[in-house]
């Protein structure tokens, strides 16, 4: 990922605009899925996202102390998101765009360490923060897997929700 053309508040806007992204999708398909599984990593995922979120908006405080964070409508760089507009799309997709989307976030952080040379704690967490998303692309790839087997065995089965 080439973030070569952006400067350092586009990158943290980006960073924490992926948080906000994240931490919003994972809260939603917490509260709409029936598995007590899925909906407890869910609800565990939109917790490490509001916690990089914070961190996040106190670094940009810290490197910007004389700007208010307003963050523009778009990220600057461009990064999949996870779409939970249509409710007719399968759980197994949805889980895919996730995990492209912690890939990717694993990506960019990976290339934002790169931006901050002087500031080793900096670089340390950018380096923390891309190993705990590809930790969440890991755990999704599990979660995926489970409603792949779950939606295949309904497509076979398709009275196995009947009642006697």
């Amino acid at each position: 990922m080439d973030l070569s053309k952006y400067n350092l508040e586009e990158l943290f806007f980006t960073a924490i605009k992926a948080e906000i992204s994240s931490h919003e999708a994972y809260s939603v398909l917490s509260n709409i899925t029936k598995n007590a599984f899925l909906k407890n990593r869910l609800r565990f995922l939109a917790d490490e996202e509001l916690k990089h979120r914070n961190y996040l908006e106190a670094e940009y405080r810290e490197q910007f102390p004389d700007r208010e964070l307003s963050l523009p409508a778009f990220s600057p760089v461009p990064l999949p998101e996870i779409d939970i507009s249509d409710e007719t799309v399968p759980m197994s997709r949805i889980l895919q765009q996730a995990m492209d989307a912690e890939m990717a976030a694993y990506e960019f952080y990976i290339e934002f360490a790169k931006y901050v040379p002087e500031r080793k704690d900096l670089i340390r967490t950018l380096n923390y923060f891309a190993k705990m998303e590809m930790g969440h692309y890991e755990m999704l790839k599990l979660e995926q897997a489970n409603a792949e087997e779950f939606e295949n065995f309904d497509e076979f089965n398709p009275m196995m929700h009947s009642g006697p």
